[in-house]
């Protein structure tokens, strides 16, 4: 007889409703911003006084740089940028990564060397930045570290921040061990686990101290 309390295998989804995930995800990111957009113009419609005039421009020209900063990161970290050998800068990287990641309460600190890696080592480290951000959903600081040198570098991120934890069944998706289905809460960690696999490298997750460790090896 199986033991009831076995968690189910992870289920994969095919390729279409990958797609549909990972699109939902990316709307989930623009959501807010593009929405407090329309509330900034419904302001400005209706007419205001100075003061909230100002208050709407400010709150449309904070949220319409937050929405391009979500969009060049998705681009990257989940699309097709670039030719399917394409090389990608790692530079480019960092100032994306900035751009979506750093808000006031998150700070990273970027100790790899500029140069130009294939496009999926990237996405992978984006999509790295993003598991290990979760870790300290009240802020901190996320330090990413090269393993190794050249295009086969990989990349260690050390999360600091306060409470910080390991979010439940990301460890699963991220190893392939048995955990939930893929949905779309949990389809980027599992698209990092298949970026992972597709540079013959395996992503671990696990604490270490006060910190969480995310390791790309």
């Amino acid at each position: 007889m199986s033991d009831a309390s076995s968690p189910a295998p992870v289920t994969a989804p095919d390729m279409l409703e990958l797609a549909a995930l990972l699109c939902s995800r990316v709307c989930h990111d623009l959501i807010s911003p593009v929405g407090a957009i329309v509330n900034g113009l419904e302001v400005l419609d209706d007419d205001p006084k100075p003061e909230d005039r100002e208050f709407a421009l400010d709150l449309i020209r904070k949220s319409a740089k937050t929405a391009s900063a979500r969009l060049q990161f998705c681009r990257l970290a989940f699309g097709a940028a670039g030719s399917s050998g394409a090389q990608i800068d790692l530079g480019d990287a960092q100032t994306m990564a900035r751009g979506h990641i750093e808000d006031g309460k998150c700070s990273i600190t970027w100790n790899l060397p500029r140069l130009l890696l294939p496009k999926n080592r990237v996405k992978l480290l984006l999509n790295m930045l993003v598991v290990a951000q979760h870790t300290i959903p009240r802020g901190g600081m996320l330090v990413v570290d090269p393993i190794g040198e050249g295009e086969t570098m990989s990349f260690r991120i050390t999360a600091t921040g306060h409470n910080a934890r390991l979010p439940q069944n990301i460890s699963e998706l991220l190893s392939g061990e048995r955990g939930p289905a893929a949905d779309a809460h949990a389809i980027q960690p599992y698209y990092t686990r298949l970026l992972a696999q597709a540079c013959g490298l395996t992503v671990t997750l696990k604490p270490e101290g006060e910190a969480i460790i995310v390791t790309a090896s």
